[in-house]
This record gives C-alpha cells, sequence and structure tokens, in this order.
C-alpha cells in the first residue's frame, strides 16, 4: 500500500478523532478536513504556527507515520519516530553492531557500485556520456578505498548540470541545490523510517561515521536512490521555471519522492516501499543469512514528465 505523504506550510491546528487525522484552519471560511492515519507515510510540518496534539502525534507514531519538522530556512531539520520499531529489536540491533569489518566493506563495496551504476544509467537517459561512471561501477572494491564514489560524484553532477551555469554541487551553492538539498532531506526521512521499521539503529553506519551525525547508517543506504531525487530536480530545472526559491508548487514536486515508481529485484514498487526491501535485506546480511543488499536499479520506464 502507498502511504500518503502529507505538507503543511500554513497555520493549522491538527488534531485525532475516530482514527482520523483531523485538521482545523485559522482562517474564516476553511472547511475541516480529515485523513485516516492509517493511509499516512510522513508528515511534513513547515508552518512555526501548526498546532498538533500530543494524542496525534502518539497514533502517528503507532502508525509508523514519519513526522518531519522544518527550520526557518523552510529546509527538514528533525524527524520524529517511534522508540520501537520492530518486535525483535534488541536482537537485531545486537546483530547490526556485531558486524564484521570485512562485512561491513562488502556492504559499503555493492551500494557503491549500485549508486555509481544509477548514476550512470540517469545520464544515459538524458543522452549524456555514462562511460566513465560505467567503469568506475566496476572497479570498485571492498571499502571504496580508491573512493569512487566521491570521483563518480564529481564527474556525474558536471555533466548532469553542465548546463546550469557556475552549478557543483554544494549545500550552499546555486539552484538547484536548494532542490537537490530538500530532496535529499526528504530521502533521508523515508531511509531512516525503513531502518526503525526493520529494527535497525539509523545513526550506526556501515560506512559513515560522524559522531555528531544521528542518521549514519541512514546516509549510506540512501546512496543508490540519490539518482531518483536528481531526475525529479533535473525535469524541474528542463522545465525552465523559478528555482531560486523553494516555492509551494516545487515542494510539492519533491514530496512525491516517497511514492516514485523504482525497479528493485526486477519488479517496480514505490520508493518508499522498495527502501524497506533494501532495509530487510541488510538485516539479513547482519545476521548471516545474505550476503548482498538489494538495491534500486535505475531503468527508463520512470519518467517524472509523465
Amino acid at each position: 500500500m502507498i502511504k500518503r505523504t502529507l505538507f503543511f506550510g500554513n497555520p493549522a491546528y491538527l488534531s485525532t478523532k475516530n482514527e482520523q487525522l483531523v485538521v482545523n484552519f485559522p482562517e474564516e471560511g476553511k472547511k475541516e478536513a480529515t485523513i485516516p492515519i492509517e493511509d499516512l507515510g510522513y508528515i511534513v510540518l513547515e508552518d512555526p504556527q501548526i498546532t498538533i496534539t500530543n494524542g496525534l502525534i502518539r497514533k502517528l507514531v503507532q502508525n509508523k507515520t514519519a513526522i518531519i519538522t522544518c527550520d526557518q530556512q523552510h529546509m527538514p531539520c528533525s524527524l520524529l519516530q517511534p522508540l520501537v520499531g520492530h518486535s525483535e529489536q534488541t536482537e537485531r540491533m545486537r546483530h547490526q553492531l556485531n558486524a564484521s569489518v570485512p562485512l561491513k566493506k562488502s556492504l559499503w563495496q555493492q551500494t557503491v557500485q549500485s549508486k555509481i551504476d544509477n548514476q550512470a544509467n540517469h545520464l544515459i537517459l538524458r543522452e549524456k556520456n555514462a562511460l566513465k561512471l560505467k567503469r568506475w561501477a566496476k572497479e570498485v572494491k571492498s571499502g571504496d578505498t580508491q573512493n569512487y564514489e566521491a570521483i563518480a560524484a564529481a564527474y556525474y553532477f558536471q555533466t548532469l548540470f553542465v548546463e546550469v551555469e557556475g552549478f557543483s554541487r554544494n549545500q550552499k551553492g546555486v539552484p538547484p541545490n536548494n532542490l537537490l538539498n530538500y530532496g535529499y532531506a526528504i530521502l533521508r526521512a523515508v531511509t531512516a523510517r525503513a531502518l526503525v521499521s526493520s529494527g535497525l539503529l539509523p545513526s550506526v553506519g556501515i560506512y559513515h561515521r560522524n559522531k555528531y551525525n544521528a542518521f549514519c547508517l541512514a546516509d549510506d543506504i540512501m546512496e543508490p536512490y540519490r539518482p531518483y531525487v536528481d531526475a525529479i530536480v533535473y525535469e524541474m530545472v528542463e522545465a525552465g521555471g523559478h528555482i531560486s526559491e523553494l516555492s509551494t508548487s516545487l515542494k510539492s514536486q519533491l514530496l512525491t519522492i516517497p511514492a516514485m515508481d523504482v525497479n528493485i529485484d526486477g519488479k517496480w514498487s514505490p520508493l518508499m516501499n522498495a527502501m524497506s526491501r533494501t532495509t530487510n535485506s541488510l538485516y539479513d546480511c547482519f545476521l548471516g543469512s545474505g550476503r548482498k543488499i538489494l538495491n534500486p536499479e535505475f531503468q527508463k520506464k520512470w519518467s517524472p514528465s509523465l
């Protein structure tokens, strides 16, 4: 089942009644709205004048609905997740924490290979040269000791947005960096939600190890999915609209990320469902019942303009 993503960019009062999310607006003439809580996967709270009841928060968390709040720059800055995401959480976390260094190096190798290959397929979709990326994907070694992940990323973005004057991938760089930042923040929330639902710790990574980062594993696992965000942003740039400011319309397009169709293990499914398959396969690797992490395969069928 595809879970809905709700975005609240104006003042509102959010409460619950009869397993429904109830939305009331302070503006006169706006009618009360209700949405079944079981249908919700993500809620993005942007306006500082949004009030949400504790009863609603409890029901959303029990439904494993990710609650995302935004900062003064309207960028996602926090994620509320349940303390217990899986019935076997303690055992699963123990397997994760006991993972050997060779296993983690192998998992990172697979992750980088998949990411670079998906970047190459995206460039091919845009009729751009991807020969270097295809070659680098095959040359990635255990642990990516040659740092092909960073080398490929630099080439990929330079090639993808070659028409954008002064562009380089930088969080504080020129547009469409602002769109990429927002899209990646949503993707990170999708990944963290899936990891918690699989009973894993999002903060303990297989490669990323920053002690100030609470989402190291999410940052690892989301890598092969980044080209899907890039594809949406590329279409937005090609459309020729005003992208220097994150308008409600632009955010609405980026908030479709969880429901995007992706191909994984030969089957098409919404990205949020595919991410759950990826995180479950990751646990199988930690458990020892598998050695391969299941990642998406970027293919031409998907088109954000359709």
